[in-house]
Protein backbone atom coordinates (compact mmCIF):
# COMPACT_ATOMS: atom_id res chain seq x y z
CA UNK A 1 0.00 0.00 0.00
CA UNK A 2 1.07 3.55 -0.63
CA UNK A 3 2.16 5.72 2.25
CA UNK A 4 0.43 8.94 1.21
CA UNK A 5 -3.24 9.84 1.39
CA UNK A 6 -3.09 11.48 -2.03
CA UNK A 7 -1.92 8.36 -3.89
CA UNK A 8 -3.54 5.61 -1.81
CA UNK A 9 -6.49 4.20 -3.83
CA UNK A 10 -9.86 4.88 -2.25
CA UNK A 11 -11.29 1.81 -3.99
CA UNK A 12 -8.66 -0.84 -4.71
CA UNK A 13 -9.91 -4.03 -6.28
CA UNK A 14 -11.11 -6.63 -3.80
CA UNK A 15 -8.28 -8.96 -4.76
CA UNK A 16 -5.69 -6.21 -4.31
CA UNK A 17 -7.16 -5.14 -0.97
CA UNK A 18 -7.26 -8.68 0.36
CA UNK A 19 -3.67 -9.35 -0.70
CA UNK A 20 -2.46 -6.10 0.84
CA UNK A 21 -4.28 -6.71 4.13
CA UNK A 22 -3.01 -10.27 4.43
CA UNK A 23 0.54 -9.10 3.77
CA UNK A 24 0.13 -6.44 6.42
CA UNK A 25 -0.96 -9.11 8.91
CA UNK A 26 1.99 -11.38 8.10
CA UNK A 27 4.45 -8.53 8.55
CA UNK A 28 2.92 -7.60 11.89
CA UNK A 29 3.06 -11.22 13.11
CA UNK A 30 6.74 -11.55 12.16
CA UNK A 31 7.60 -8.20 13.78
CA UNK A 32 5.75 -9.11 16.98
CA UNK A 33 8.04 -12.05 17.66
CA UNK A 34 11.17 -9.92 17.60
CA UNK A 35 9.59 -7.01 19.45
CA UNK A 36 8.37 -9.18 22.33
CA UNK A 37 11.84 -10.64 22.80
CA UNK A 38 13.68 -7.32 22.55
CA UNK A 39 15.24 -5.91 25.74
CA UNK A 40 13.12 -3.33 27.58
CA UNK A 41 15.80 -0.73 26.85
CA UNK A 42 15.26 -1.20 23.12
CA UNK A 43 11.53 -0.61 23.42
CA UNK A 44 12.23 2.46 25.56
CA UNK A 45 14.65 3.79 22.97
CA UNK A 46 12.12 3.19 20.21
CA UNK A 47 9.31 5.10 21.97
CA UNK A 48 11.64 7.97 22.84
CA UNK A 49 12.71 8.00 19.18
CA UNK A 50 9.06 8.18 18.12
CA UNK A 51 8.59 11.28 20.26
CA UNK A 52 11.75 12.90 18.89
CA UNK A 53 10.81 12.17 15.28
CA UNK A 54 7.28 13.43 15.80
CA UNK A 55 8.63 16.68 17.18
CA UNK A 56 10.93 17.06 14.20
CA UNK A 57 8.02 16.45 11.84
CA UNK A 58 5.54 18.71 13.65
CA UNK A 59 5.11 21.08 10.72
CA UNK A 60 4.39 18.18 8.37
CA UNK A 61 1.82 16.70 10.76
CA UNK A 62 0.02 20.01 11.31
CA UNK A 63 -0.07 20.65 7.56
CA UNK A 64 -1.64 17.22 7.00
CA UNK A 65 -4.13 17.84 9.79
CA UNK A 66 -5.11 21.19 8.29
CA UNK A 67 -5.92 19.41 5.03
CA UNK A 68 -8.02 16.83 6.89
CA UNK A 69 -9.90 19.58 8.71
CA UNK A 70 -10.59 21.45 5.49
CA UNK A 71 -11.98 18.32 3.85
CA UNK A 72 -14.05 17.45 6.93
CA UNK A 73 -15.53 20.93 7.09
CA UNK A 74 -16.49 20.75 3.43
CA UNK A 75 -18.34 17.51 4.15
CA UNK A 76 -20.25 19.09 7.05
CA UNK A 77 -18.63 17.17 9.91
CA UNK A 78 -20.25 17.84 13.29
CA UNK A 79 -18.42 20.32 15.58
CA UNK A 80 -17.67 17.68 18.24
CA UNK A 81 -16.04 15.42 15.66
CA UNK A 82 -14.12 18.37 14.21
CA UNK A 83 -12.77 19.07 17.68
CA UNK A 84 -11.63 15.47 18.04
CA UNK A 85 -9.93 15.63 14.66
CA UNK A 86 -8.16 18.94 15.21
CA UNK A 87 -4.49 19.26 16.11
CA UNK A 88 -2.65 22.47 16.89
CA UNK A 89 0.81 23.09 18.31
CA UNK A 90 -0.41 22.73 21.90
CA UNK A 91 -2.25 19.49 21.26
CA UNK A 92 0.61 18.04 19.26
CA UNK A 93 3.02 18.98 22.04
CA UNK A 94 0.69 17.03 24.34
CA UNK A 95 0.91 13.99 22.08
CA UNK A 96 4.71 14.20 22.09
CA UNK A 97 4.75 14.59 25.88
CA UNK A 98 2.54 11.49 26.19
CA UNK A 99 5.04 9.46 24.17
CA UNK A 100 7.85 10.68 26.40
CA UNK A 101 5.86 9.61 29.47
CA UNK A 102 5.18 6.18 27.95
CA UNK A 103 8.89 5.79 27.28
CA UNK A 104 9.55 6.53 30.96
CA UNK A 105 7.04 4.13 32.53
CA UNK A 106 8.25 0.69 33.64
CA UNK A 107 8.28 -1.95 30.92
CA UNK A 108 5.67 -4.58 31.89
CA UNK A 109 7.06 -7.49 29.85
CA UNK A 110 8.68 -10.21 31.95
CA UNK A 111 7.50 -8.81 35.28
CA UNK A 112 6.58 -11.45 37.87
CA UNK A 113 3.17 -10.67 39.33
CA UNK A 114 3.16 -13.62 41.74
CA UNK A 115 5.41 -16.49 42.85
CA UNK A 116 4.71 -19.41 45.15
CA UNK A 117 5.56 -23.03 45.96
CA UNK A 118 2.62 -25.42 46.46
CA UNK A 119 2.80 -28.69 48.38
CA UNK A 120 4.33 -30.52 45.41
CA UNK A 121 7.50 -28.40 45.70
CA UNK A 122 7.32 -26.78 42.27
CA UNK A 123 8.49 -23.18 41.96
CA UNK A 124 5.66 -21.39 40.08
CA UNK A 125 5.74 -17.81 38.82
CA UNK A 126 3.14 -15.80 36.91
CA UNK A 127 4.94 -13.57 34.37
CA UNK A 128 3.59 -10.81 32.12
CA UNK A 129 3.91 -11.47 28.39
CA UNK A 130 2.93 -9.56 25.23
CA UNK A 131 -0.44 -10.41 23.71
CA UNK A 132 1.08 -10.52 20.22
CA UNK A 133 -0.58 -8.53 17.43
CA UNK A 134 -3.19 -5.89 18.23
CA UNK A 135 -5.55 -4.32 15.73
CA UNK A 136 -7.08 -0.98 16.66
CA UNK A 137 -9.97 0.59 14.75
CA UNK A 138 -10.71 4.18 15.71
CA UNK A 139 -12.39 7.35 14.48
CA UNK A 140 -11.40 10.99 14.09
CA UNK A 141 -8.64 11.20 16.70
CA UNK A 142 -5.13 11.32 15.24
CA UNK A 143 -3.57 11.40 18.71
CA UNK A 144 -4.71 7.79 19.09
CA UNK A 145 -2.29 6.83 16.31
CA UNK A 146 0.67 7.87 18.43
CA UNK A 147 -0.71 6.78 21.83
CA UNK A 148 -1.78 3.35 20.61
CA UNK A 149 1.49 2.68 18.82
CA UNK A 150 3.64 3.68 21.79
CA UNK A 151 1.60 1.70 24.32
CA UNK A 152 1.58 -1.36 22.09
CA UNK A 153 5.36 -1.21 21.69
CA UNK A 154 5.82 -0.61 25.43
CA UNK A 155 3.93 -3.88 26.04
CA UNK A 156 5.88 -5.75 23.37
CA UNK A 157 3.01 -5.97 20.87
CA UNK A 158 2.96 -5.24 17.17
CA UNK A 159 -0.08 -3.20 16.15
CA UNK A 160 -2.21 -2.64 13.08
CA UNK A 161 -3.90 0.77 13.07
CA UNK A 162 -7.01 1.60 11.10
CA UNK A 163 -8.05 5.19 11.74
CA UNK A 164 -11.01 7.01 10.28
CA UNK A 165 -10.83 8.11 6.66
CA UNK A 166 -11.41 11.70 7.77
CA UNK A 167 -7.99 11.81 9.46
CA UNK A 168 -5.99 9.67 7.04
CA UNK A 169 -3.51 12.42 6.09
CA UNK A 170 -2.81 13.18 9.77
CA UNK A 171 -2.42 9.52 10.64
CA UNK A 172 -0.01 8.83 7.78
CA UNK A 173 2.14 11.82 8.74
CA UNK A 174 2.26 10.66 12.37
CA UNK A 175 2.97 7.09 11.30
CA UNK A 176 5.99 8.23 9.31
CA UNK A 177 7.52 9.60 12.51
CA UNK A 178 6.69 6.42 14.45
CA UNK A 179 8.36 4.24 11.83
CA UNK A 180 11.46 6.44 11.97
CA UNK A 181 11.70 6.01 15.75
CA UNK A 182 11.42 2.23 15.47
CA UNK A 183 14.13 1.98 12.81
CA UNK A 184 16.52 4.19 14.76
CA UNK A 185 16.16 1.81 17.72
CA UNK A 186 16.95 -1.19 15.54
CA UNK A 187 13.39 -2.49 15.41
CA UNK A 188 11.37 -3.24 12.31
CA UNK A 189 8.95 -0.49 11.23
CA UNK A 190 6.51 -3.37 10.68
CA UNK A 191 5.93 -3.32 14.44
CA UNK A 192 3.49 -0.48 13.78
CA UNK A 193 1.40 -0.98 10.65
CA UNK A 194 -1.20 1.45 9.31
CA UNK A 195 -3.99 0.82 6.83
CA UNK A 196 -3.55 3.40 4.09
CA UNK A 197 -6.76 2.93 2.12
CA UNK A 198 -10.05 4.69 2.85
CA UNK A 199 -11.97 1.65 1.60
CA UNK A 200 -14.22 0.44 4.41
CA UNK A 201 -13.85 -3.11 3.17
CA UNK A 202 -10.46 -3.11 4.92
CA UNK A 203 -12.31 -3.18 8.24
CA UNK A 204 -14.05 -6.39 7.22
CA UNK A 205 -10.72 -8.09 6.62
CA UNK A 206 -9.49 -6.97 10.03
CA UNK A 207 -12.65 -8.30 11.69
CA UNK A 208 -11.92 -11.70 10.16
CA UNK A 209 -8.49 -11.70 11.82
CA UNK A 210 -6.21 -11.56 8.73
CA UNK A 211 -5.82 -15.32 8.58
CA UNK A 212 -4.95 -15.67 12.25
CA UNK A 213 -2.50 -12.78 12.43
CA UNK A 214 -4.52 -10.69 14.92
CA UNK A 215 -4.69 -11.68 18.60
CA UNK A 216 -6.79 -8.83 20.01
CA UNK A 217 -9.05 -6.28 18.34
CA UNK A 218 -9.79 -2.94 20.02
CA UNK A 219 -12.50 -0.66 18.60
CA UNK A 220 -12.46 2.95 19.72
CA UNK A 221 -15.39 4.95 18.45
CA UNK A 222 -19.17 5.30 18.50
CA UNK A 223 -21.71 2.65 19.38
CA UNK A 224 -22.27 1.63 15.76
CA UNK A 225 -18.57 0.85 15.27
CA UNK A 226 -18.24 -1.06 18.53
CA UNK A 227 -21.44 -3.04 17.96
CA UNK A 228 -20.33 -3.99 14.45
CA UNK A 229 -16.97 -5.15 15.74
CA UNK A 230 -18.50 -7.13 18.58
CA UNK A 231 -21.02 -8.82 16.29
CA UNK A 232 -18.77 -9.59 13.31
CA UNK A 233 -15.28 -10.09 14.74
CA UNK A 234 -13.69 -13.53 14.59
CA UNK A 235 -11.00 -12.60 17.10
CA UNK A 236 -11.07 -11.50 20.74
CA UNK A 237 -12.41 -7.96 21.26
CA UNK A 238 -11.71 -5.41 23.98
CA UNK A 239 -14.70 -3.05 23.83
CA UNK A 240 -14.92 0.69 24.29
CA UNK A 241 -18.49 1.97 24.30
CA UNK A 242 -19.56 5.58 24.49
CA UNK A 243 -19.33 7.55 27.73
CA UNK A 244 -22.85 8.06 29.07
CA UNK A 245 -21.37 9.39 32.31
CA UNK A 246 -23.19 10.73 35.37
CA UNK A 247 -22.36 13.04 38.25
CA UNK A 248 -24.50 12.46 41.32
CA UNK A 249 -24.66 15.37 43.77
CA UNK A 250 -25.74 14.20 47.22
CA UNK A 251 -27.62 16.33 49.74
CA UNK A 252 -24.47 16.31 51.89
CA UNK A 253 -22.32 17.91 49.15
CA UNK A 254 -20.53 21.21 49.62
CA UNK A 255 -22.22 23.65 47.17
CA UNK A 256 -18.98 25.19 45.91
CA UNK A 257 -17.34 21.82 45.36
CA UNK A 258 -20.42 20.47 43.62
CA UNK A 259 -20.60 23.46 41.30
CA UNK A 260 -16.93 23.29 40.36
CA UNK A 261 -16.86 19.53 39.81
CA UNK A 262 -20.02 19.48 37.69
CA UNK A 263 -18.99 22.40 35.50
CA UNK A 264 -15.58 20.87 34.89
CA UNK A 265 -17.03 17.41 34.26
CA UNK A 266 -19.31 18.78 31.56
CA UNK A 267 -17.57 21.81 30.11
CA UNK A 268 -13.79 21.36 30.31
CA UNK A 269 -13.94 19.56 26.96
CA UNK A 270 -17.35 18.40 25.82
CA UNK A 271 -16.12 16.19 22.96
CA UNK A 272 -14.19 13.65 25.05
CA UNK A 273 -15.66 10.34 26.20
CA UNK A 274 -15.05 11.32 29.85
CA UNK A 275 -17.42 14.30 29.69
CA UNK A 276 -20.46 14.12 31.97
CA UNK A 277 -23.78 13.80 30.14
CA UNK A 278 -26.28 13.61 33.03
CA UNK A 279 -26.46 15.40 36.36
CA UNK A 280 -28.33 13.58 39.12
CA UNK A 281 -29.21 15.65 42.19
CA UNK A 282 -30.53 14.39 45.53
CA UNK A 283 -34.08 15.68 46.03
CA UNK A 284 -33.29 16.34 49.68
CA UNK A 285 -30.64 18.93 48.78
CA UNK A 286 -31.80 20.08 45.35
CA UNK A 287 -33.18 23.45 46.41
CA UNK A 288 -29.86 24.31 48.08
CA UNK A 289 -27.58 22.87 45.39
CA UNK A 290 -29.14 22.83 41.94
CA UNK A 291 -29.79 26.53 41.21
CA UNK A 292 -26.15 27.49 41.79
CA UNK A 293 -24.86 24.61 39.67
CA UNK A 294 -27.32 25.45 36.90
CA UNK A 295 -26.34 29.12 36.90
CA UNK A 296 -22.66 28.24 36.57
CA UNK A 297 -23.40 25.81 33.74
CA UNK A 298 -25.48 28.38 31.87
CA UNK A 299 -22.72 30.96 32.29
CA UNK A 300 -20.31 28.47 30.72
CA UNK A 301 -22.63 28.08 27.72
CA UNK A 302 -24.31 24.78 28.61
CA UNK A 303 -27.85 23.89 27.55
CA UNK A 304 -29.85 22.13 30.29
CA UNK A 305 -32.55 19.51 29.70
CA UNK A 306 -34.35 18.67 32.93
CA UNK A 307 -37.09 16.43 34.25
CA UNK A 308 -40.27 18.10 35.64
CA UNK A 309 -39.05 18.08 39.26
CA UNK A 310 -35.75 19.76 38.34
CA UNK A 311 -37.49 22.32 36.11
CA UNK A 312 -39.35 23.65 39.13
CA UNK A 313 -35.94 24.83 40.38
CA UNK A 314 -34.48 25.74 36.98
CA UNK A 315 -37.55 26.76 34.93
CA UNK A 316 -35.51 28.04 31.99
CA UNK A 317 -34.26 24.50 31.27
CA UNK A 318 -35.93 22.67 28.41
CA UNK A 319 -37.91 19.53 29.17
CA UNK A 320 -35.92 16.31 29.01
CA UNK A 321 -37.37 13.38 27.09
CA UNK A 322 -36.77 9.65 27.44
CA UNK A 323 -34.24 9.90 24.61
CA UNK A 324 -31.99 12.21 26.65
CA UNK A 325 -31.07 9.81 29.44
CA UNK A 326 -29.08 7.28 27.34
CA UNK A 327 -27.53 9.92 25.06
CA UNK A 328 -23.85 10.79 24.76
CA UNK A 329 -24.18 14.39 23.58
CA UNK A 330 -20.51 15.23 23.01
CA UNK A 331 -21.76 18.81 23.07
CA UNK A 332 -22.55 21.56 25.59
CA UNK A 333 -25.78 19.85 26.65
CA UNK A 334 -26.48 18.28 30.03
CA UNK A 335 -29.55 16.36 31.15
CA UNK A 336 -30.64 16.94 34.77
CA UNK A 337 -32.78 14.76 37.03
CA UNK A 338 -33.73 14.76 40.70
CA UNK A 339 -33.41 11.39 42.42
CA UNK A 340 -34.20 9.83 45.79
CA UNK A 341 -30.75 9.88 47.34
CA UNK A 342 -27.81 7.70 46.45
CA UNK A 343 -29.95 4.63 45.77
CA UNK A 344 -32.08 6.58 43.33
CA UNK A 345 -28.91 7.69 41.56
CA UNK A 346 -27.58 4.15 41.44
CA UNK A 347 -30.87 2.89 39.98
CA UNK A 348 -30.73 5.51 37.22
CA UNK A 349 -27.09 4.71 36.45
CA UNK A 350 -27.82 0.98 36.33
CA UNK A 351 -30.52 1.63 33.73
CA UNK A 352 -28.83 4.20 31.52
CA UNK A 353 -25.08 4.13 32.19
CA UNK A 354 -22.64 2.72 29.64
CA UNK A 355 -20.19 1.34 32.21
CA UNK A 356 -17.61 4.02 31.44
CA UNK A 357 -17.28 6.59 34.26
CA UNK A 358 -19.50 7.62 37.19
CA UNK A 359 -18.89 10.29 39.84
CA UNK A 360 -20.35 11.38 43.17
CA UNK A 361 -20.00 14.65 45.07
CA UNK A 362 -20.76 14.23 48.77
CA UNK A 363 -19.34 14.81 52.25
CA UNK A 364 -21.17 11.92 53.94
CA UNK A 365 -18.59 9.12 54.07
CA UNK A 366 -21.23 6.38 54.24
CA UNK A 367 -22.89 7.71 51.09
CA UNK A 368 -19.56 7.99 49.31
CA UNK A 369 -18.59 4.43 50.11
CA UNK A 370 -22.03 3.08 49.12
CA UNK A 371 -21.75 4.77 45.73
CA UNK A 372 -18.15 3.66 45.15
CA UNK A 373 -19.01 0.07 46.00
CA UNK A 374 -22.21 -0.17 43.96
CA UNK A 375 -21.77 2.05 40.90
CA UNK A 376 -21.03 -0.34 38.03
CA UNK A 377 -18.43 1.27 35.77
CA UNK A 378 -14.81 0.99 34.76
CA UNK A 379 -14.03 4.21 36.65
CA UNK A 380 -15.84 5.48 39.74
CA UNK A 381 -14.82 8.82 41.28
CA UNK A 382 -15.58 10.52 44.58
CA UNK A 383 -15.44 14.33 44.69
CA UNK A 384 -13.58 14.54 41.38
CA UNK A 385 -14.51 15.39 37.81
CA UNK A 386 -15.28 12.69 35.25
CA UNK A 387 -12.74 14.40 32.99
CA UNK A 388 -10.05 12.52 34.94
CA UNK A 389 -11.15 9.42 32.99
CA UNK A 390 -7.88 9.38 31.09
CA UNK A 391 -4.96 6.99 31.14
CA UNK A 392 -2.51 9.89 31.23
CA UNK A 393 -4.13 11.15 34.43
CA UNK A 394 -3.82 7.66 35.90
CA UNK A 395 -0.05 7.71 35.34
CA UNK A 396 -0.18 5.35 32.33
CA UNK A 397 1.46 7.89 30.03
CA UNK A 398 -1.46 7.52 27.63
CA UNK A 399 -4.26 5.13 26.82
CA UNK A 400 -5.69 3.01 24.06
CA UNK A 401 -9.11 3.92 25.40
CA UNK A 402 -11.46 3.30 28.30
CA UNK A 403 -12.61 -0.31 28.30
CA UNK A 404 -16.26 -0.85 29.19
CA UNK A 405 -15.77 -4.63 29.12
CA UNK A 406 -15.64 -6.74 32.26
CA UNK A 407 -13.02 -9.28 31.19
CA UNK A 408 -9.26 -8.90 30.71
CA UNK A 409 -9.14 -5.12 31.18
CA UNK A 410 -11.57 -2.48 32.43
CA UNK A 411 -11.24 1.29 32.61
CA UNK A 412 -8.16 3.03 31.15
CA UNK A 413 -6.14 0.67 28.96
CA UNK A 414 -2.42 1.34 29.24
CA UNK A 415 0.64 -0.79 28.59
CA UNK A 416 0.10 -3.14 31.52
CA UNK A 417 -3.45 -3.86 30.32
CA UNK A 418 -2.04 -4.80 26.91
CA UNK A 419 -0.19 -7.79 28.31
CA UNK A 420 -1.25 -11.33 29.09
CA UNK A 421 0.70 -13.73 31.27
CA UNK A 422 2.16 -17.20 31.39
CA UNK A 423 3.09 -19.50 34.25
CA UNK A 424 6.76 -20.37 34.50
CA UNK A 425 7.21 -23.59 36.46
CA UNK A 426 10.60 -24.77 37.72
CA UNK A 427 11.12 -28.25 39.09
CA UNK A 428 13.93 -30.53 40.27
CA UNK A 429 13.25 -33.59 38.21
CA UNK A 430 9.60 -33.63 39.30
CA UNK A 431 7.52 -36.52 37.98
CA UNK A 432 3.87 -36.54 39.04
CA UNK A 433 2.89 -39.68 40.96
Amino acid sequence: MSQTAETAPDRPTEATLEADMMALGRKARAAARDLGLAPPETRTRAIAGMAKALKARSAEVLEANAADLEAAKAKGMAPAMMDRLALDEKRLDGVIAALEKIAAIPDPVGIETARWTPDNGLDIARVRTPIGVLAIIYESRPNVTADAAALAVRAGNAVILRGGSECLRSNLAIHGALAEGLEQAGLSPDCVQIVTTRDRAAVGHILQGLDGSIDLLIPRGGRSLVERVQSEARVAVLGHLEGVNHVYVDASADPDMARDVVVNAKMRRVSVCGAAETLLVDKAGAERLLPGIAEALRSAGCELRADPAARKLIPDATEATDADWPTEYLAAILSVKLVDGVDGALDHIARYGSGHTEAIVASDEAVLERFLARADAGIVLANASTQYADGGEFGFGGEIGISTDRLHARGPVGAEQLTSFKYVVRGKGHARP
